[in-house]
């Protein structure tokens, strides 16, 4: 009965060591049954948001506990589902039962469906506080260079000078944060083209610690893009993985394309799309970010502007492409889809 079940369910002994999985549970952490028995659950997790001390006062004080949300890394694998333990009796043994319910599909939804909306919010937002700023700076630089005419003096003018380049870089940031608003003119192109840009620019400015590793599926074919939008969100992505590393001096960012078929974006199905991979094995994102990591100017970067991912993310929406994202510590993996085929 139980390996007919599509929730999964672990039974641990007292020591939390694995005695039974059933079928639900191999498919969900995509594990047989004989490597996970007899082995400590706790080994099995390379990460988790669940507080893995529940599991001792669940057996201890025999109160059970769910969590609508928990995320499980095993094999670098990680699978988002619906958590309960509960202190049960069989046999005259003390075992812990533990329930997964898979939500990846739901949670993926609703992810999209806050991002699209986190989007448009954002869109809004920066228009109206573009208008808010570049007519005043407008009038400001327009003020000092009339102001630069009548000085009489040329050392006065050092100063109308600084007025005119601040108000300029205020304008492209502002420019900056706006994105561009419409594709180019678009072409066929290959992705690997794309990505391989991308990694000779980076390249360039790679510390000797930090390698850029590439995993192509060269059987992906070309599709219309604008190449030099689409190297701009890549760019950005891929310099943050090298802003994550730069810390410690060493790491690998893996660049990895796969196809997948049957892919749902923004309610529209699409028989053929390209999947690429973005991977680090940095310090992972803060948990505090993970919400907000598309808004723009959140950044958790000294320094940093808060610009890159918002307009990547701005880039890969105008190709009707979505980009997710999945970390913990010692693992940032952004996966972008682009449509191949409707």
């Amino acid at each position: 009965m139980l390996d007919n079940m599509i929730t999964g369910i672990i039974l641990l002994d007292q020591e939390q060591v694995v005695q039974y999985v059933n079928t639900a549970t191999e498919q969900l952490l995509g594990q047989s049954k004989r490597r996970l028995a007899n082995q400590p659950f706790q080994h099995l997790i390379n990460h988790t948001t669940l507080k893995m001390s529940i599991l001792d006062e669940v057996m201890q004080h025999g109160q059970s506990f769910t969590d609508s949300e928990v995320t499980l890394v095993v094999d670098n694998k990680p699978a988002m589902v619906e958590f309960s333990a509960t202190r049960i009796r069989y046999q005259e043994n003390t075992l812990l039962l533990l329930e997964l319910k898979p939500i990846d599909q739901q949670k993926k939804i609703s992810q999209e469906v806050h991002q699209h909306a986190q989007l448009q919010a954002a869109k809004e937002l920066v228009r109206g506080l573009a208008h808010e700023i570049k007519n005043p700076l407008g009038g400001l630089r327009g003020a000092a260079q009339l102001l630069e005419r009548e000085l009489p003096d040329e050392n006065l003018k050092e100063f109308t000078n600084i007025i005119i380049e601040q108000a300029d870089r205020l304008r492209n940031l502002v420019d900056r944060l706006l994105g561009p608003q419409r594709l180019a003119q678009q072409e066929l192109r290959n992705i690997h083209s794309v990505l391989e840009k991308v990694r000779q620019l980076v390249g360039l400015e790679l510390p000797p610690g930090i390698v850029i590793e590439r995993d192509y599926d060269p059987s992906i074919p070309d599709f219309e893009m604008d190449h030099e939008q689409l190297q701009q969100a890549f760019l950005n992505i891929v310099r943050n993985a090298v802003q994550a590393l730069l810390p410690r001096g060493e790491g690998h960012i893996r660049l990895v394309t796969r196809t997948a078929h049957q892919v749902n974006i923004a309610g529209q199905r699409y028989r053929l799309v390209v999947e690429i991979r973005v991977i680090d094995d940095g310090p992972g994102i803060p948990a505090e970010l993970a919400d907000t990591l598309f808004y723009p100017m959140v950044t958790g970067r000294d320094g940093g502007t808060g610009l890159g991912l918002s307009i990547s993310q701005n880039l890969i929406n105008q190709h009707k492409g979505r980009i997710d994202c999945a970390s913990w510590p010692g693992h940032t993996e952004f996966v972008i889809h682009l449509p191949l085929r409707k």
